[in-house]
């Protein structure tokens, strides 16, 4: 179940053979969502030109429907993690939640006003919302804990691998067919099928060792209860995820900010997401080991140090490729440092039987915190400017951090952390 990407072979649990292997699991359900990211940032990457340009929506209509594209999938997510672990069968509650964004990839290619783009994405995103907890559960039940961090960063490069080649795939399309917006929704939609297939085919029904129940007793599976978010640790982790995801808005803002400034060809928008996408498949393993080492709450709040530096260089009123570069190279940072230490910080101290349980409450609050910033931050574009609202929106989240990193603070040794 383990493999190296050099060898394979040996016992995963013995110290040190955790630290270069990485289970097959990870490395299939990464493939996964590969495959789902090309599917789902090849529409993200043309989606704010597409409403604001050829739809014709308003800064606050797109910031609508940002937030439900953020935010949405929190409806479902407690539910996504609680069936996972009740039924122990992670991957068919996945299997299910990827094939409904499947189903909404077809809708893309007949809507054409605002009513259905807000009921397709809200359709893709339960989807999204179902699937999370259920496949994060599965890469920590076929991962070491000790190198969990390292797992997650291995699992979020593959996804990011997707993130990157989506945008660019989207680039190319419109570069040959400027008008290519429907091409782009029927490559979404293959995309999406052949990831639900891989999935189905190829990830197994469960993970890691099961722990046989006692003679004479029968399993006791998981009733849903608020207590399974009770541990204080985890309420920690929830507490900062809501906290900084109040003032964390979505990418396509920064980035309709910064073609704003800069005047470049629409043509060349989803190059943007590619940026983005390039540092954090970069830097996804290297943050995620460094968090096993220097611990996990201090890579978390770096990265949320780095995203204030990416708002300060989109709202700097210089015309210049340097401000725009160095934006994406600190988003990128961002997500490399918060994505998966965030999935492994609470699943660290999710309960026993409760792991999904615990990772849908980190993602069922940070959904809804940037639902509610990215329709704030809507409405500040419209009302004073995307400069002003970046900066409010950097300064606020700056004096968050250090409130972030004193709720984290830990005592035991900083791997686990």
């Amino acid at each position: 179940m383990y493999i190296s990407f050099a060898d394979r072979g040996g016992s995963p649990r013995r110290r040190g053979a955790g630290a270069t292997r990485v289970s097959s699991v990870v490395v299939t359900l990464g493939v996964v969502s590969l495959l789902t990211d090309i599917s789902s940032e090849s529409v993200a990457a043309i989606l704010p030109l597409y409403l604001t340009t050829v739809i014709g929506l308003s800064p606050i209509a797109y910031g609508v429907i940002d937030g439900l594209y953020q935010g949405v999938s929190a409806i479902v997510r407690i539910f996504g993690g609680w069936a996972a672990d009740r039924t122990e069968r992670p991957k068919w509650v996945a299997v299910f939640g990827y094939g409904i964004s499947a189903l909404a990839r077809i809708g893309f290619l007949l809507a054409t006003g605002f009513s259905a783009i807000v009921a397709i994405v809200t359709v893709d995103r339960l989807g999204k919302g179902l699937r999370t907890a259920p496949r994060d559960a599965m890469i920590t039940a076929a991962s070491v804990p000790e190198n969990l961090g390292r797992s997650f960063g291995v699992h979020r490069m593959l996804d990011t691998v997707g993130a990157a080649v989506g945008p660019l795939l989207a680039f190319l399309i419109l570069l040959v067919l400027p008008t290519g917006f429907t091409t782009v929704f029927v490559l979404s939609l293959g995309c999406a099928l052949l990831g639900l297939v891989v999935l189905g085919l190829l990830v197994p029904g469960r993970t890691g060792a099961a722990v046989p129940p006692a003679v004479g007793t029968t399993p006791v599976r998981p009733a849903f209860s608020w207590r399974a978010l009770a541990d204080p640790g985890l309420r920690r982790v929830l507490v900062v995820a809501g906290l900084c995801g109040l003032f964390t808005v979505g990418d396509g803002f920064v980035y309709l900010a910064l073609q704003a400034r800069t005047d470049f060809a629409a043509t060349w928008f989803p190059l943007l997401y590619v940026g983005t996408n390039v540092v954090f498949l970069a830097l996804a393993i290297p943050l995620g080991r460094l968090a096993d080492r220097w611990g996990r709450a201090r890579v978390f709040v770096a990265g949320h140090a780095a995203l204030v530096a990416a708002y300060l260089c989109a709202a700097v009123p210089i015309g210049t490729l340097l401000p725009t570069l160095v934006c994406l190279v600190l988003l990128g940072v961002f997500y490399a440092a918060t994505d998966g230490v965030l999935a492994a910080l609470a699943a660290q101290f999710a309960p026993a039987g409760s792991t999904a349980t615990g990772l849908a409450g980190a993602q069922t609050v940070v959904a809804l915190a940037r639902f509610l910033a990215s329709t704030v931050f809507g409405v500040l574009w419209y009302s004073v400017g995307s400069t002003v609202a970046l900066l409010g929106f950097a300064a606020a989240l700056l004096l968050m951090l250090p409130v972030a990193a004193f709720l984290l603070r830990t005592r035991s040794s900083p791997g686990h952390r």
